[in-house]
């Protein structure tokens, strides 16, 4: 089931993801790397949406894997251990992509539609109603009140 976290969780989980993309964005800046590679690198994970060529669920299965903290943890623990030591440009820019996304709202991708993510769907306002909102406050937060609208509910 394609389960979208709302309401409060979900303005905590974009707020991480502020939180990481300027913890990045100052490590970055921090270890003197080029910021010529930082705008080549930044929006490579998003190579991860040719997948959605073969279909969602194999678009939904390289995105997610591109776009997890998964990774780039594993590449600093490689570059920390002396593994890839130049790789700590990379880590913090994956990281810093990853931070964007979560803020603008792109989450995880379910594998029913590209739009369904774990922040919600993506490209439209919030359709969580909470029942404890009259419905012609919910519309006119949304920017669609009608005086015919309000006098049905």
């Amino acid at each position: 089931m394609d389960t979208a976290v709302s309401g409060t969780p979900r303005a905590l989980l974009r707020g991480e993801g502020m939180a990481m993309l300027v913890a990045a964005v100052v490590g970055y800046q921090a270890i003197g790397a080029s910021w010529i590679l930082f705008a080549v690198v930044l929006l490579l994970p998003d190579l991860g949406l040719v997948g959605y060529v073969v279909g969602p669920r194999t678009g939904a299965l390289t995105y997610n894997a591109l776009h997890t903290y998964i990774g780039p943890v594993g590449l600093a623990a490689l570059a920390h251990f002396g593994i890839a030591p130049g790789t700590w440009p990379i880590c913090l820019i994956w990281m810093a992509h990853i931070g964007m996304d979560r803020t603008l709202g792109l989450g995880l991708k379910f594998s029913s539609a590209f739009k369904n993510t774990h922040l919600g769907i993506f490209g439209r306002a919030e359709t969580t109603a909470d029942p404890a909102i009259p419905a012609d406050e919910r519309r006119a937060a949304q920017g669609r009140v009608s005086i015919e609208g309000a006098a049905r509910d």
